[in-house]
């Protein structure tokens, strides 16, 4: 396994371990409590900052703060002022990118090369959404009716959005949540992650920069549980939208059923990747290996469970294990790393913990399977690229998500009976097939049931192109014109003429 250097201490201007507060009503405050949390960096430990703890008070005040400014000022902002202050926004992104980018990768861990490489979406979606604000529109609809009766409807924003994103990309789900609320005309209150809190407080400043009004954009830091849990549950709030752990979603809907909110939820996953033999190796090789190990696992639509046909199982295997052992792991600031560490302790547990599962049930790890503690590894969250071969279908770490940099491989011989093995899961977030057979790819793209499926490629991602995800992964969908359609509200329109 390759290991990173030692690299110079990184001081961030906004990760200098001082004191952040929170954003509400165009003012940054502190929490009503005057309750802090640390966010420290988990390849080093060191402090980054020290942040205010929100809670259900905070929540109130911010709910209040975007209901205001939803019926008020911002209410009257036409749809090309809208786009105008989208795209404002856009460019301060886009000039402070690798200020933010860098702040991602301190704060949660990964390779500075990954959060800098998202610069194209990050910025494609916040001109996607600004185009998207001013193509809002109803349509005239021709009724039954006897007499003369016009009928037509209206789109309309629907109003204060609860916006809750998970630590794993705090930049990009950030941006994923502020832009089409923003584009339709709702308000939002943003409940980062406790582990990654940093960027999406620098992009409230931003945003105020960008001259978006008090109570447009408020962001409440804190815990899942307090912070989160009151914000689901407010009967002021219009809209969840959640991204995160598939328990967390259905606490959600259950908080959502007091007001009957709307609610879209992007949820966990545990994703087939299926390599034929009659695939292009050198292409799936490292494909099928970084479906699971960027990020250090650490994302939800990740391909973790590797089937491989039968007669090339060995080789395929193999040589996946050794590209997971050439990459780099370390510190996330450092260049040359490819792999992060972990996120927190609590997360290094639960992969750690995995490990132990497989082994137990009988699998073999062929590269991996520890934690690092070499050198200055030690300091951080660090586990290398893992690959369990010998994997049974029913074995937990082929059935559990594990959100870590862990593929469980799989042998199959009868391409008939993969369906149903592929859909033998709870979740259908994503999917990838590796084939030069055209007939192949279109029959299991339409046979699998999950909201992506990638040929011959995996985590391709576009903002004009819906995401989302079939039974315990969520619904709603994220990207595209659909996403638009998730903060709008459809009214219809009669008038009797004669």
């Amino acid at each position: 396994m390759a290991q990173a250097q030692t690299v110079p201490f990184h001081r961030h201007p906004y990760a200098d371990g001082g004191r952040k507060q929170m954003l509400i009503d165009g003012r940054w405050v502190d929490a009503a409590s005057g309750k802090t949390f640390e966010s420290h960096n988990p390849a080093t430990g060191e402090l980054l900052a020290t942040v205010a703890e929100g809670d259900k008070a905070d929540i109130d005040k911010a709910v209040a703060a975007a209901r205001r400014a939803f019926e008020g000022p911002w209410s009257k902002f036409t749809p090309y002022e809208r786009q105008n202050l989208l795209l404002k926004f856009a460019d301060l992104v886009e000039k402070h990118f690798d200020e933010l980018s860098t702040l991602d990768t301190l704060d949660m861990g990964a390779p500075v090369s990954r959060t800098r490489g998202g610069k194209l979406r990050v910025l494609g979606m916040l001109r996607f959404y600004a185009g998207q604000a001013t193509a809002i529109h109803g349509e005239t609809i021709t009724n039954s009716l006897p007499g003369e009766i016009f009928s037509y409807t209206l789109k309309e924003p629907v109003g204060v959005v609860g916006a809750i994103i998970p630590w794993n990309s705090p930049l990009t789900a950030s941006v994923w949540k502020i832009g089409p609320a923003l584009a339709t005309g709702c308000t939002v209150v943003l409940k980062p992650a406790e582990e990654a809190p940093l960027t999406p407080l620098r992009l409230g400043e931003l945003a105020l920069e960008a001259g978006i009004p008090a109570g447009v954009i408020n962001v409440v830091t804190g815990y899942g549980e307090t912070a989160g849990a009151a914000l689901a549950a407010h009967p002021d709030v219009d809209k969840v939208a959640f991204t995160g752990s598939h328990l967390t979603g259905q606490s959600i809907v259950r908080a959502s059923a007091n007001n009957l909110k709307r609610v879209s939820l992007e949820l966990g996953g545990k994703s087939p990747d299926i390599v034929f033999a009659d695939a292009d190796i050198d292409a799936a090789v490292p494909g099928a290996a970084m479906a699971v190990f960027a990020n250090s696992g650490q994302i939800c639509s990740a391909g973790t469970r590797l089937f491989v046909e039968q007669r090339i199982y060995d080789e395929f295997v193999g040589k996946v294990a050794e590209f997971g052992k050439g990459l780099k792991v370390g510190n996330g600031i450092d260049p040359e790393v490819q792999i992060g560490p972990l996120v927190s302790q609590e997360q290094l547990s639960r992969v750690t913990g995995y490990f132990e599962v497989g082994q137990k049930e009988g699998a073999s790890a062929v590269v991996g399977g520890r934690r690092l503690t070499e050198g200055n590894l030690d300091k951080g969250y660090f586990v290398p690229p893992t690959v369990f071969a010998n994997v049974r279908d029913e074995m937990r770490i082929a059935q559990e998500e594990i959100f870590g940099p862990v593929i469980s491989a799989i042998s199959f011989k009868d391409a008939d009976e993969l369906v149903s093995r592929a859909n033998a899961t709870n979740f259908g977030l994503g999917s990838g097939v590796w084939t030069r057979d055209v007939s192949k790819a279109h029959k299991f793209a339409k046979a699998i049931r999950a909201g992506s499926v990638w040929v011959n490629c995996y985590q391709a991602m576009d903002p004009a192109v819906p995401f989302g995800g079939y039974k315990m992964s969520g619904y709603g969908r994220e990207s595209g014109i659909q996403h638009v359609e998730e903060y709008l509200n459809v009214k219809a329109v009669w008038i009797k003429t004669a």
